[in-house]
């Protein structure tokens, strides 16, 4: 089979074996803040925020509900936090040469080294702009029973009630004194199990928004999903628990007839034709690191930060308000998602790494309930220390999650076998508030506080053990997840893992691969042609040995990893 595999593999057209293989396929990449959803033979999949929002009857007493009751946050920081933000903004600006407040001229001069924001790079149009606020309400028919979400009766023979579920970015931009409740099933790489969010509650919302995305945007209806299989890409951050129950709802509520699951770091490497690589996945509120040799991901060298592009985001609207570059406004992104949008936007539209006073002039909006979305054009300043966070995290403030219950996570059935019952066998690197939540696993967990982006690399890359993949990894390192665009962060990668590598490593080289496809989706990517060239199809798992064996399938075998599987595609991949 393998050989007639790999002869057919050699003589087909690229674009018939994706035509052949692809319709039937859907690959679902899960992120904390987007999930990425498409047929196998799309070039680019569906990206949809991953979020819900659900309408809740409002309290008979009058008072008001909180809107996002599921997200309960604190936001305090303490002194010697904040003092060592503010020492962490001073290294930076000290490394990028940007002037001191008191060194600037007063009034409304130009600092001498000004950066000017001219020109973008195609992912990063300018644009100003701005949200509206969510239509809550919808048309039903007058005859449509009254209940207690109903309004005003129109004369037209048509009323209006409110929505009962909103998804994605809609979600995100209703407004807060509505009466709807905000979830996001996936934070900070795992799921947001919490006193307010229960692992029920998750499970639901994940089947309700894949549930809509596959039947709203891929047209797949319940009834017709027995025809199709479902790739998983899934990121390393992922617990053998939290991956089995992904499976059990794309098998048993999606309904899809085989699903099969793949790292996204495995599969980003695949995504840019690559046998040999140390994967950086910048994403949202995570950044992994994973090192691949010939097609097969080393468990080893899994590192795990809990920082990403939100909190880029947030340091922004610091950084701004640090220099008084920010208008009066009461923006808030941890309670209102609308103005994590707004600076999710800025950030990637004006925020780059380089050397310099680096400012210009945007337009900001302010959103406040029950007013007008209000203009302010301003001045923003520092707009390259944000982006260097990444290499100086604790000038980012970590807000805190109520843990997952600690049994949750104790699961005695690993889902990758014994292929990960190491020492170490991936981990969470500088996950200072998490540290006590995940104690069941002493034995599987490197725990660093404030490591930067650079040391995490040099260290994944150094744990492999030997000097000749060590220096074919220095010089294969790929950025991934929708930071990896920004401007001037290949040069500073290269740059600060060159420098954080030890004395005594005879290593002199280090080069960041650019990436053949958008670096948002490339692992998705990587999980559709896995998919496609995957004809021993040894790791799939039938819809019907899932419901009744669950773990074990067949002969009674656990779930493999499909580490071996996709080191075969690989080989017939650049055969």
């Amino acid at each position: 089979m393998a050989a007639y595999a790999q002869d057919y593999l050699k003589s087909v057209v690229p674009s018939q074996l994706i035509s052949e293989r692809g319709s039937n396929l859907v690959v679902i990449n899960p992120g904390s803040a987007n999930v990425r959803v498409g047929f196998a033979h799309q070039q680019v999949p569906f990206s949809v925020r991953h979020c819900i929002a659900r309408y809740f009857k409002p309290r008979d007493d009058g008072s008001k509900h909180s809107f996002l009751q599921d997200e309960m946050l604190n936001c305090k920081a303490s002194a010697t936090q904040n003092l060592e933000r503010e020492r962490a903004y001073d290294i930076i600006a000290s490394l990028l040469k940007i002037p001191f407040l008191d060194e600037e001229a007063p009034s409304s001069s130009l600092p001498p080294k000004m950066g000017r924001v001219d020109s973008f790079a195609p992912q990063q149009g300018r644009s100003d702009s701005a949200f509206t606020w969510t239509n809550v309400k919808e048309k039903v028919p007058k005859s449509h029973q009254a209940d207690e979400s109903t309004s005003t009766a129109l004369p037209n023979s048509e009323e209006y009630k409110y929505r009962e579920i909103i998804f994605g970015e809609d979600a995100l931009k209703i407004c807060p004194s509505e009466p709807y409740c905000l979830r996001r099933p996936i934070r900070r790489g795992h799921f947001n199990i919490s006193q307010n969010y229960s692992f029920q509650q998750v499970c639901e919302d994940l089947i309700a928004i894949w549930n809509w995305i596959l039947t709203e945007k891929l047209n797949i209806h319940l009834k017709d999903r027995s025809s199709y299989s479902a790739i998983l890409v899934l990121p390393e951050t992922f617990d053998n628990r939290e991956i089995k129950e992904m499976l059990s709802i794309v098998l048993r509520d999606l309904r899809f007839s085989t699903a099969v699951v793949h790292q996204e770091g495995l599969a980003a490497a695949f995504g840019n034709g690559l046998s040999t690589a140390c994967v950086v996945n910048i994403g949202a509120q995570v950044t992994s690191v994973i090192c691949v040799e010939d097609g097969v991901a080393i468990p080893a060298t899994t590192l795990t930060l809990p920082f990403g592009g939100e909190d880029i985001s947030r340091c922004f609207l610091w950084a701004q308000r640090r220099r008084q570059t920010w208008p009066n406004i009461p923006t808030d992104p941890l309670h209102k998602p609308v103005d994590l949008l707004m600076l999710n936007k800025l950030r990637e539209t004006y925020c780059q790494i380089r050397e310099g006073g680096y400012d210009g002039i945007a337009v900001v909006h302010s959103y406040e309930q029950d007013k007008p979305v209000s203009t302010h054009k301003t001045k923003l300043s520092s707009l390259n220390v944000p982006p260097m966070g990444l290499f100086y995290p604790k000038i980012f403030a970590h807000e805190e999650y109520s843990p997952p219950p600690r049994s949750w996570f104790n699961d005695s059935e690993d889902m990758l076998e014994d292929t990960w019952n190491m020492e170490y066998a991936g981990g969470n690197v500088g996950l200072g508030i998490w540290d006590s939540y995940y104690p069941v696993y002493p034995t599987r967990l490197k725990k660093y506080d404030n490591v930067g982006l650079a040391e995490a690399i040099v260290s994944s890359i150094l744990s492999t053990g030997r000097i000749d993949l060590q220096r074919k990894l220095f010089c294969s390192i790929q950025l991934i997840g929708g930071v990896a665009s920004t401007i001037g962060l290949v040069p500073a990668v290269e740059d600060r893992v060159l420098h954080a590598i030890p004395s005594n490593e005879a290593i002199d080289t280090v080069e960041v691969l650019q990436s053949r496809s958008e670096p948002s989706y490339v692992s998705w990517k990587g999980g559709a042609i896995i998919g496609i060239l995957d004809f021993g199809r040894e790791a799939w798992i039938h819809r019907e040995d899932w419901i009744k064996n669950g773990i074990h399938i067949g002969s009674g075998r656990k779930y493999k990893d499909s580490y071996f599987l996709q080191s075969q595609a690989m080989c017939y991949y650049n055969a």
